[in-house]
């Protein structure tokens, strides 16, 4: 077990963000999660101080970079320009919300699946695909202060060669659709090193955005998604449908990205969470 006192960490709305399609909240002070074929629990102890279902090694290796957890968040929302009224409404309503630094490959998939989809069917389609090819992962057997995970075995999610190596009528078979040949062309690309996340890490901006929009089924959204999502490209800044909504109603059609150069996916985060949850409340 892991413990660890951070300050602008909400794992309710992370979990609830929709960049990631395997967090679950279980109950007001527990989250599970499945990423890097590992299950983690996360345990909110109060007082910013939260405790992570790992080894010490472990979190340094894998759970401090996937939350991002060196950047400084406060830093970015004091940056937000005082006149914008609607953004700083959205930060402190997002309050907590990090910028998750995911699995390339399967950030890749998921944002491929996720063209004209709702969260909830992604999130199906994702874990159907998991356990069609995925190894298994037995549920751990925690002890306080974590509580039991919601189901007995979990699966990570599918290496290239495991999703390369399933038909076409498999992947269809998971609900994706259409999508279903790009899904296949892209584990292929991953699986025969023609796309390597190694080397795709090394690129600029520019010339990773022209490598993914270059993948069979991959749009300007998608690749976007990706970068920020995948390769903490915090400058990116993707338009879906309840981005373009917010920016032609409360910004006239633009909004300008070139006040946050470091940060506008950050922002596009808050914005996102807001428009979605504010009506909740």
């Amino acid at each position: 077990m892991v413990t660890r006192k951070i300050g602008f960490f909400d794992m309710h709305k992370i979990a609830d963000s929709g960049q990631a399609f395997r967090i679950r909240d279980i109950d007001e002070t527990h989250t599970e999660l499945v990423a890097f074929g590992r299950y983690l629990q996360v345990a909110d102890l109060g007082d910013n101080e939260f405790a992570f279902s790992c080894s010490e090694k472990e979190f340094s290796q894998i759970w401090a970079s996937f939350f991002d957890l060196d950047r400084d968040y406060e830093k970015a929302v004091s940056s937000i320009e005082p006149e914008d009224k609607y953004l700083k409404e959205a930060a402190v309503f997002s309050r907590g919300i990090r910028i998750l630094k995911q699995d390339i490959f399967e950030t890749v998939i998921s944002y491929i699946i996720s063209q004209r989809r709702s969260i909830p069917s992604i999130t199906t389609s994702v874990e159907r695909i998991s356990s069609l090819c995925g190894k298994k992962i037995a549920a751990p057997d925690l002890k306080a202060p974590f509580v039991k995970p919601l189901k007995k075995e979990y699966y990570a999610f599918p290496s290239p060669s495991e999703l390369a190596s399933l038909s076409l009528e498999q992947i269809e078979a998971t609900g994706v659709g259409y999508r279903a040949p790009y899904i296949a062309q892209a584990a292929a690309g991953f699986n025969d090193g023609l796309l390597d996340p190694g080397s795709l890490t090394l690129l600029d901006d520019e010339a990773l955005y022209k490598a993914l929009t270059a993948m069979y089924g991959v749009g300007t959204k998608v690749a976007n998604c990706v970068m920020l999502f995948a390769f903490a490209r915090t400058s990116r800044f993707p338009v879906d449908v309840w981005i373009q909504r917010i920016v032609d109603r409360y910004y006239g059609g633009n909004f300008d990205c070139s006040k946050y150069p470091e940060t506008a996916g950050i922002m596009q985060q808050f914005m996102f969470y807001y428009e979605r949850r504010r009506d909740n409340l």
